[in-house]
């Protein structure tokens, strides 16, 4: 087994990224009332703020905030896969290890997790999560893609509705 090591940090802010097993699938876009309600299970129980999220069709980033008290992420993650997973139909193939550990196959096992400790680190990672439905050729502007907390930032005024105009507008590499 790897030597994967988390970082906890009570009350930190971390930026997430978590993967469906198959990303070929659509899952999160596909039932995304389901995961919006197992978000929303796991937060009565364990609390959390979710600074910034995107749902992309096969994988989601978000940065959480958490309670003062509190470091414990792994929790509410097992926990929002496991209502997630358990919601869906039983249709994945399954490898011999996920039925011997009677897994399902949706979730990889891991997630990217990184610590934010900077207020330059945060807002760098709330603008990867907006612009990431863009960067991966979903919609041409930003403000198109629904599952984003992107208009929550419009409405509250931080975010103008034209921020980071349209694909071609994206900086290239070698900018």
């Amino acid at each position: 087994m790897s030597n994967y090591r988390l970082n906890f940090v009570a009350g930190g802010c971390y930026f997430f990224t978590v993967n469906l097993l198959d990303r070929q699938q659509s899952l999160l876009t596909d039932h995304i009332d389901l995961l919006r309600d197992s978000v929303r299970r796991v937060r009565r129980l364990y609390p959390f703020h979710i600074d910034a999220c995107v749902i992309l069709p096969d994988h989601l980033h978000c940065v959480w905030t958490l309670p003062p008290d509190s470091a414990d992420y792994p929790v509410r993650w097992r926990l929002i896969k496991l209502l997630f997973s358990k919601g869906l139909p039983r249709t994945e193939r399954l490898s011999a290890t996920r039925r011997q550990r009677s897994e399902r196959g949706i979730w990889q096992r891991r997630y990217w997790e990184h610590t934010i400790v900077t207020e330059r680190d945060y807002q760098q990672h709330i603008d990867y999560i907006h612009v990431n439905p863009l960067k991966h050729g979903l919609v041409t502007r930003v403000q198109d893609w629904p599952h984003s907390t992107f208009h929550r930032y419009v409405l509250d005024g931080v975010l103008p509705s034209d921020w980071c105009g349209e694909i071609n507008d994206l900086p290239s590499v070698s900018d």
